[in-house]
């Protein structure tokens, strides 16, 4: 069955199946999918490998996540990471407003999802976030706002020493945003990894550590619980693969 977020047949798409949930912004493409009797389980490839920096930050890290969605990543997280913080940005009352239908927990002390546009919103967040998610997406695909040199370098901005950047790269000019990152982050501090079973490249930049700042004990991904760690196992491993290869 499907429906949209509102009368006049315009917005988000709800698509239900048997065994699946999934948002839309265009025909026959899936912006998020969730499993109706596990909703905070990681159906789509490159939801995993944006979380891949997990194995190199801190249990209790605070997450700035650019789009909503279907909130896999926000749950998945949520559940599997009581130390962490997410704040989320999502400009479309429409998607806010199919929130219930993906699960997605209320507001608390640990979770916050605002109705705002990020690129408006990024410049207030000097130095908040360990892990900034982007995954802004509309029919027409990445909103020219969120591929911006001035919102690369806000974004850059917003992330402590340490920090990750992971954007989702579907459908557009990859080689725009890595030159735009590369100078927002640096030539060196930007890495690209393509999705093998998909059309998606996750780009990610990298904000040095502080001289000062103390060797990580335990990693985000080492204190997941045991499921959720399995998940995201094989992305872990190829981002430290790509890592150790190019010494980011």
């Amino acid at each position: 069955m499907v429906r949209r977020s509102d009368d006049a047949g315009r917005g988000p798409q709800l698509l239900r199946r048997w065994w699946t949930t999934e948002l839309r912004f265009a025909e026959g493409i899936g912006q998020s999918r969730m499993a109706r009797w596990f909703p905070d389980h990681l159906l789509i490839d490159y939801t995993r490998t944006m979380l891949a920096p997990l194995a190199v930050l801190p249990a209790g890290l605070r997450v700035g996540m650019v789009g909503l969605g279907g909130g896999s990543q926000a749950k998945f997280l949520y559940r599997h990471l009581p130390a962490a913080q997410i704040e989320v940005f999502e400009i479309d009352p429409a998607v806010l407003a199919l929130r219930r239908e993906f699960r997605v927990p209320e507001d608390d002390a640990r979770l916050c999802v605002l109705q705002a546009d990020a690129a408006s919103m990024l410049p207030q967040r000097q130095a908040a976030y360990d892990l900034l998610l982007v995954d802004g997406y509309d029919a027409n695909g990445i909103p020219p706002a969120l591929s911006t040199p001035a919102f690369y370098a806000a974004a850059a901005a917003s992330l402590r020493p340490g920090g990750v950047l992971a954007s989702n790269l579907y459908a557009t000019n990859h080689a725009l945003h890595l030159s735009r990152l590369r100078v927002a982050f640096g030539t060196q501090a930007v890495l690209l990894l393509d999705e093998p079973r998909q059309s998606n490249r996750v780009a990610f930049g990298f904000v040095a550590a502080a001289p000062e700042q103390p060797v990580l004990r335990q990693t985000a991904a080492a204190a997941l619980p045991f499921w959720a760690r399995w998940q995201l196992r094989a992305e872990c491993s190829r981002l430290l693969a790509a890592l150790d290869s190019t010494r980011v």
